[in-house]
């Protein structure tokens, strides 16, 4: 698992006070970073392997400014061309959002999905838990 603490802004926040809803999908994909690096180590976009195929974000709780936010990343699927990343943000240990997010390795080339490499999948299960 992977994770990374956000300290939120005063603009990150709505009218009501909560961290407004259209932040934490920017969160994730920042926190997603580390793990993009296993495809692109220097993060060149002409090098770039992945396409974003899916996202979604359920709001399960409230998140605040003043407290920073942690945000965890992990797998819990791998395909043969694609995997599932699993995100959530906790704030004072209480679960504010999750999220998931298809991945799919791709050659940008040709066009078309291509398998994960050997050593590619070795990386992501390093961070692989499953859910019952």
């Amino acid at each position: 698992m992977w994770e990374m603490t956000i300290t939120p802004a005063f603009y990150d926040t709505d009218a009501l006070g909560h961290i407004n809803n259209t932040r934490l999908p920017a969160w994730f994909e920042l926190a997603r970073n580390e793990l993009f690096t296993i495809f692109t180590p220097d993060l060149d976009p002409k090098k770039w392997q992945l396409i974003l195929a899916r996202i979604e974000v359920d709001f399960v709780g409230e998140l605040f400014y003043g407290q920073p936010i942690q945000i965890r990343t992990l797998i819990s699927k791998l395909g043969n061309t694609s995997f599932v990343i699993r995100q959530e943000a906790w704030q004072e240990g209480k679960l504010g959002a999750q999220g998931q997010a298809v991945m799919v390795h791709y050659d940008f080339a040709r066009a078309q999905a291509q398998p994960l490499t050997e050593a590619q999948r070795t990386a992501l299960s390093a961070h692989l838990v499953t859910q019952n």
